[in-house]
């Protein structure tokens, strides 16, 4: 019920969750074409995903390579891409996270990261 004693526009209601839809659509294919970069060691390693978290690119100075301590490198690439996926997750919430509290908290939604 509408304060006043109407009765809810059920045209509008679904033109404004058809738009809040829209919206939702538009934010995730942006946020799927926004690379996102991450590095560690100071920037001996980098690694590049999208805003939706997908590994796109990873560069390694050679001064990271030591072939005799593969281990700090492997510890090094994988603090890059979490740091890089860190800054994916800060997106998504800057992007969707409106957008979900739009559509009643963003918490019980299928699809939705947070």
């Amino acid at each position: 019920m509408i304060p006043g004693g109407g009765q809810p526009n059920m045209q509008q209601l679904l033109q404004q969750a058809q738009k809040m839809q829209q919206d939702l659509a538009a934010a995730q294919e942006e946020l799927a074409r926004t690379p996102v970069e991450g590095s560690s060691g100071g920037g001996l390693v980098k690694a590049t995903v999208t805003g939706a978290g997908e590994l796109q690119a990873l560069v390694i100075d050679p001064k990271a390579v030591d072939p005799e301590d593969t281990e700090t490198l492997a510890d090094l690439v994988l603090a890059a891409v979490r740091d890089a996926n860190a800054s994916a997750q800060q997106l998504q919430q800057q992007k969707l996270g409106p957008l979900a509290q739009g559509l009643g908290g963003g918490s019980g939604i299928p699809g939705l990261p947070f």
